[in-house]
């Protein structure tokens, strides 16, 4: 391998990336957009309003009347965190359809409830709960155990901060895959390739080439999101920085292999375009970037936790939120290498110049 050959190839993917804005919105522009909408949508505020449907009792039910009256001033000394309206006793169904209120309380005979409510739903749960209590304690029920509540605020418990790693392992794995793979396709297509194989120039020059052009992204890609983050949105970090850039860079690699491997053979863009979403799209769902891969069932967790992004976005967490060293993450880094030898040797045996 030439290093002067390899220069000059890394060069000119460096400035066939600058010269396409499109694609550095993509990197640059639109995970910031995407992390400050995020932060807006989960930022600090007060506990949401939970709002009930009290079904109307008849007149001449005195029982029923005063369990009502007493569940609607109970709520209304819950401040904010409790509403109660009145609704005819047909329109119950209607109201848990549409969602216009959480919890649906009736009344029977003797005096007592009857509660109508999704049980998928978490705030329907929520709403039981909470309506059974102030009703409960309105009518005399007193508590037995005393308690006292402690709450705690700390830096890392948003959701804000365990989002802000996945996306970072989400957009290194989607630019990394995407440009390799259109690069190398496009100039396919156009017959590029053919031309490039007639010259000296060897395939794993060729190919490192695109690697190397994303790593040098990378840096600049890194340090604007996570400087958004730290700077903007207060997201902690608290491991070693080189760490995290080395978990970065080496996931990165990985990705860049994969996205080779995805482009050896495809000719056209439809084809490519498919390959990738295959590869990639079981990935955004099953690597625990929007919400925790633990909630998976543990027959799929061997395989959750060998897909390469899960080792990424982990590892990147683990760094971020928990100050984890570079003994902690090793396993991630050595399944990430493992992608990154794997996929780059199978590239370079099946790759083809036309």
């Amino acid at each position: 391998m030439r290093l002067a050959s390899l220069h000059q190839l890394t060069l000119t993917r460096f400035r066939e990336f600058i010269r396409e804005p499109e694609a550095v919105f993509w990197t640059f522009v639109f995970p910031l957009l995407l992390a400050g909408g995020l932060a807006i949508a989960f930022r600090d505020k007060a506990p949401e309003e939970s709002v009930i449907a009290l079904v109307a009792a008849a007149p001449a039910d005195s029982d029923a009347q005063r369990t009502l009256a007493a569940l609607t001033a109970a709520a209304a000394d819950t401040g904010n965190r409790l509403r109660a309206r009145v609704i005819p006793g047909d329109s119950a169904g209607d109201v848990l359809r549409t969602g216009t209120a959480a919890l649906v309380v009736g009344t029977t005979a003797g005096g007592g409830v009857e509660y109508r409510y999704d049980p998928t739903r978490p705030e329907g749960r929520a709403a039981r709960e909470l309506t059974d209590d102030i009703l409960q304690r309105a009518r005399g029920r007193a508590d037995v155990v005393p308690v006292t509540e402690v709450t705690v605020r700390e830096r890392g418990s948003r959701y804000i901060d365990f989002f802000l790693p996945g996306l970072l392992g989400m957009n290194i794995m989607g630019s990394s895959i995407w440009s390799l793979a259109f690069g190398i396709v496009t100039q396919r297509n156009k017959k590029l390739l053919k031309r490039l194989a007639a010259t000296p120039m060897s395939r794993l020059e060729y190919l490192l080439s695109f690697v190397l052009s994303r790593l040098v992204f990378l840096g600049l890609e890194v340090a604007v999101l996570l400087g958004f983050g730290a700077l903007v949105l207060d997201v902690p970090i608290r491991g070693a920085l080189p760490t995290l850039l080395l978990v970065a860079f080496v996931g990165a690699a990985a990705f860049g292999a994969i996205g080779l491997l995805v482009s050896s053979r495809s000719r056209t863009i439809e084809g490519v375009s498919g390959i990738t979403n295959l590869v990639m799209m079981p990935m955004w769902i099953f690597s625990g970037v929007f919400f925790s891969a633990s909630n998976f069932p543990a027959a799929i967790q061997p395989v959750v936790q060998a897909l390469p992004l899960t080792a990424l976005v982990n590892g990147l967490r683990a760094i971020m939120l928990q100050g984890a060293g570079l003994g902690a993450v090793l396993p991630q880094l050595l399944l990430l290498l493992a992608y990154l030898v794997v996929g780059l040797a199978v590239a370079l045996r099946i790759f083809r110049w036309q």
